[in-house]
């Protein structure tokens, strides 16, 4: 399943496309469409809310530091692009897949 994410190998680590979708009844990670990692977060898009969130749940789910998760693009939108440090695309096919299941 996770083996259809479009992930991309950069300098510092992997780029994750991540789809979120904010005031959502839990936060979890909840499939993969079109590509990217569809995510629900139970956190309001209001004050950066939503995206510290994210940030906190790909961590603790990929199992890296919150300072390892950087919001590259899509900060104010439902389509991100996250920077996810020190870890190549295969490891967090890995990481994934058993959250995945």
């Amino acid at each position: 399943m996770s083996a259809d994410l479009s992930l991309r190998q950069t300098a510092e680590g992997t780029l994750l496309p991540v789809r979120v979708t904010p005031r959502a009844g839990r936060t979890a990670v909840d499939g993969i469409a079109d590509g990217a990692l569809r995510v629900r977060l139970a956190a309001p898009p209001v004050e950066g809310a939503a995206n510290r969130a994210l940030v906190e749940l790909l961590a603790d789910t990929l199992g890296l530091p919150k300072r390892g998760v950087e919001i590259s693009a899509g900060e104010r939108g439902r389509q991100k692009t996250v920077l996810l440090r020190g870890v190549t695309p295969a490891e967090v096919r890995e990481r994934l897949a058993t959250v995945l299941r």
